[in-house]
């Protein structure tokens, strides 16, 4: 009898959950719609501005990961970014001639610019239009080719690098592209391709930097004077500053807020952020001065005007684009994100796993190249782990673009990440480089490089912000597969049909969190063992692809039960977004180096630094949970959601020791690997220039190991005791004087002991610098 009652009370609690849940008209009245009526009014009010930003670009393989269960077929299907027949001759003979150009001493100390030679033939040659179609004059490179020759340049010189790369990024030329009348078209374009203009794009304020939906830039529409006659148009007022190629630009993108007071285009007074063109010479702008940023010799500086009248017709695209300007700028933004820091801060680190691991071998302490010291090994493995998964999230990212993707959220992640590794590749190499890196001069490789470092970190998007707003911010409403549906329900205009909406996403949102949950735990249980992966993978990555689903199916549970808890406060709490952005982060830089090391046909030598970057940047991601999880607002969730993602604890320690040697060993010696690694770093041919001379060093370094080890046994039986000249520093001339060396043996050590000396020899200059006839920049400036 009481068995009948339990189960005819069950029975009716399942039924009424069934109607309940499952009969949609009721449960949108009864559950959806006072939940709905809550989260409106919760619901922060979203700008014009802010949703243009946020539903800018693409969503691309960061949606697989935001969704917690990656289709891994789909990320190993992506094509393999392949350069044509025509961009390999450019960068085997162009870029390799205009790097051959640069001195980069001489730009950055003395004369503060490339030589007029270089500007000649960087615009002759079409670097500055390489995105620009062929019908207009422009090479119409890929943007793979675009992130291959801006990769070699930066591994010669930050103003070469730089002067090529924004031309090629947001600026005038994409904006035309994608905006532009036909009639600007047909005139800039065939002039940008020449070089017969230095665009430049002034967006940044001195009262509104990464915020610049607020530049407080202002045009009123108007009549005026204008060659002669009277035409529609506005009159501007403007202060940039931080405009890269503003000081030698002749035609200036400019961006502003415009406003229609007397109704000449319409009812609307304020029209929205404009973009519009304007020629140097145009009466009462001012462009001409610069910044010295932190003696990157690119040219950068500021530009005003106070009422300045320009006809609508400099607006990009025309009349029929005023007020389209910020959702131009956030459609364009991540083509360019997605290359030019990624490109240049990679190149950076190509150079210094290539020059310090030569130096490495080269540069001897207590009768032992320094590279072999377990100290100097450390920040060597990472500079070569670091550079391998930097050249894999560029390529991937270069590539997304190549196939028709605006990865808003990817390119964040991209630049942030690429450029923060940069930072810490540099500083090791300045670490092995020891007083070598810090005596600027002609002799020095790497010097400028590190006084450079900010440059990357600051701009386009500080990284403080991007990590802290960005990635997790964007990322959560972009990527995930609810949210975004949630919150356009919730603005729609039609009540009825947003309570649909909405009701559809809720019941979707709640069954995707407990099913994530429900798998992260079982995940972590089993230790991702069970977990299904392609069977085309490389044996050696099966647990990575493994591990990484694992923390997929965790990150997408954490994230949901995040927004659930703080809803709108998570916004404000900064650092558990930066810490989950951390985790997303991660997991793409770990998709692109598995993705990387398939294309390039799974290298066994190459092996170890995808071992050691995977398993570095999995532990970083694992500590980035524990940081979400230990500072959650509310106790006893925290504790539950360590129970759920880390149920037997955490499955990653710190990267191993016998990795990184192997890592470090490929850094100081010649080798396919190294070469792979290190594959677009511009080498001289010549030891007049340090890189050069530390290739040539590196083979007489190695070609005289054998020689000195029978050297040194001959010291040890005491073969030299005897010998006048043993005392010498040099005690291959005292053994080839007592004939215990053959002369080619000798020759072999005497030059290893010229190359070796080239090499370790630092600057030096007359003691009052300032006064020197070759002043440097600043002192130019400030006279």
């Amino acid at each position: 009898m009481i068995t009948t009652i339990v189960t005819g009370l069950v029975g009716a609690l399942a039924l009424a959950v069934f109607i309940l849940f499952g009969v949609r008209p009721l449960r949108r009245r009864l559950v959806s719609a006072p939940i709905f009526e809550t989260y409106k009014r919760i619901l922060p009010q979203m700008s014009d501005t802010e949703r243009e930003a946020l539903e800018a670009g693409t969503v691309w393989w960061e949606g697989e990961l935001f969704r917690g269960d990656p289709d891994w077929r789909r990320l190993l299907a992506y094509p393999v970014p392949k350069l044509t027949a025509a961009e390999q001759s450019f960068m085997d003979h162009e870029t390799a001639q205009a790097c051959a150009l640069v001195d980069d001493w001489q730009v950055t100390h003395e004369s503060g610019n490339l030589s007029p030679e270089t500007w000649q033939f960087i615009k002759e040659k079409g670097f500055l239009g390489m995105i620009i179609p062929r019908r207009y004059g422009g090479l119409e490179f890929s943007a793979y080719a675009h992130s291959q020759i801006v990769t070699k340049l930066s591994t010669r010189s930050s103003a070469l690098a730089v002067s090529v790369m924004v031309p090629n990024s947001l600026g005038p030329a994409e904006l035309l592209l994608h905006y532009g009348t036909d009639a600007q078209k047909d005139h800039y374009l065939p002039r940008l391709a020449k070089g017969l203009e230095i665009p430049a794009f002034a967006l940044t304020s001195p009262w509104a930097g990464s915020d610049a939906a607020s530049i407080p830039d202002v045009g009123i529409v108007c009549r005026g004077q204008w060659q002669g006659r009277e035409v529609l148009g506005m009159r501007v007022t403007w202060d940039k500053r931080y405009i890269t190629l503003g000081p030698v630009c002749t035609l200036l993108g400019l961006a502003f807020h415009l406003y229609d007071p007397d109704g000449l285009l319409g009812d609307k007074k304020y029209l929205g952020i404009t973009c519009a063109l304007v020629p140097r010479d145009t009466p009462g702008a001012e462009i001409g001065r610069r910044h010295l940023p932190l003696n990157a010799m690119f040219m950068n500086g500021p530009t005003r005007g106070r009422n300045v009248f320009m006809p609508l017709d400099f607006v990009i695209g025309g009349p029929a684009m005023v007020g389209q300007g910020w959702r131009m700028l956030m459609e364009c933004l991540a083509a360019g994100r997605s290359i030019s820091l990624p490109s240049s801060n990679t190149g950076m680190a190509q150079l210094t796993a290539r020059a310090v691991g030569a130096y490495a071998r080269v540069r001897s302490q207590f009768k032992m190249p320094i590279g072999r010291f377990e100290g100097v090994e450390e920040p060597l493995t990472r500079i070569g782990a670091y550079t391998y998964m930097m050249d894999a999230v560029r390529k991937m990212t270069a590539g997304a673009i190549d196939l028709g993707e605006k990865p808003s959220v990817v390119s964040a992640i991209a630049k942030y990440h690429v450029t923060e590794r940069a930072r810490q590749v540099v500083n090791d190499g300045m670490d092995i480089l020891g007083g070598k890196g810090i005596c600027l001069g002609p002799s020095n490789f790497l010097g400028r490089a590190y006084q450079q470092l900010p440059i990357g970190i600051t701009v386009e998007g500080a990284n403080i912000l991007t990590r802290s707003m960005i990635l997790f911010g964007q990322g959560a409403i972009r990527c995930h597969p609810y949210v975004l549906k949630e919150m356009k329900a919730a603005f729609n205009s039609d009540g009825q049909q947003g309570l649909r909406d909405f009701d559809e996403a809720l019941f979707g949102h709640l069954l995707f969190t407990i099913t994530h949950g429900v798998r992260a735990f079982l995940k972590g249980l089993t230790g991702s063992h069970f977990v299904a992966v392609p069977e085309n993978v490389a044996p050696e990555t099966r647990r990575y692809y493994q591990q990484l689903t694992r923390f997929s199916a965790a990150f997408a549970f954490l994230a949901d039960i995040s927004m659930l808890v703080l809803g709108g406060e998570l916004k404000r709490r900064e650092k558990l977004s930066a810490r989950l952005g951390d985790i997303l982060s991660m997991l793409y830089l770990c998709s692109a180096t598995l993705k990387r090391y398939e294309a390039e046909g799974r290298q066994e030598a190459d092996a170890p630094l995808m071992h050691w970057a995977i398993w570095d940047t999995m532990y970083k991601a694992q500590m980035a949970f524990d940081g979400v999880i230990a500072n959650f607002p509310i106790g006893w969730i925290g504790r539950s959601l360590y129970r759920i993602v880390f149920p037997l604890g955490h499955p990653y320690d710190v990267p191993s020791d016998r990795i990184g040697h192997q890592v470090a060993k490929l850094l100081i010696e010649p080798s396919p690997a190294r070469d792979r690694l290190t594959a677009e770093t511009y080498l001289p041919p010549h030891i007049g220039e340090p890189v050069g001379a530390l290739e040539q060093a590196l083979a007489a370094t190695i070609a005289a190991e054998p020689i000195e080890a029978r050297l040194r046994s001959l010291e040890k039986q005491g073969r030299l005791k005897d010998n006048p000249e043993a005392n010498v520093r040099d005690l291959a001339q005292a053994a080839f004087a007592a004939g215990l060396l053959t002369a080619e043996d000798y020759g072999v050590l005497k030059r290893r002991n010229e190359l070796r000396d080239i090499v370790i020899r630092v600057d030096d200059f007359p003691f009052d610098l300032g006064h020197d006839a070759q002043q440097t920049p600043l002192h130019k400036a400030a006279a």
